[in-house]
């Protein structure tokens, strides 16, 4: 195996204990429930749970859909610990535009961007 696959794996492994400590963390602190009650809701079996908590696996897209619903949480935070709060207002100061005026708003960041990396 290349030293390059083992990086990957262990970033992987860590990434899935993370994202297990986060399941977790909603489940007791935010959701009040235990892992059955948590397990039954979102359609797997407590012992499963336990697994995906300790960071041994991972839920497949119905049981994280269900858990993204029944927590508020995005998908994005459940799974990479990104900001909810951010996403929320990005969505809420965009409301108050088109989608030409966003997308050329974008495009003009771009080629911002493009002219200072060749400064």
């Amino acid at each position: 195996m290349k030293k390059s696959d083992n990086n990957n794996n262990e970033l992987e492994k860590m990434e899935q204990e993370k994202r297990g400590k986060r399941i977790r963390d909603i489940r007791e602190n935010e959701l009040h429930m235990n892992k059955t009650e948590l397990a039954k809701e979102i359609g797997i079996s407590s012992q499963f749970l336990g697994l995906v908590e300790d960071g041994k696996g991972n839920l497949v897209y119905r049981s994280l859909k269900k858990l993204r619903n029944l927590s508020g949480h995005s998908a994005d935070y459940i799974l990479y610990g990104l900001d909810d709060k951010c996403i929320d207002k990005t969505k809420e100061l965009l409301q108050n535009y088109s989608e030409d005026e966003i997308i050329e708003t974008l495009n003009f960041i771009k080629h911002f961007i493009m002219l200072i990396r060749n400064i």
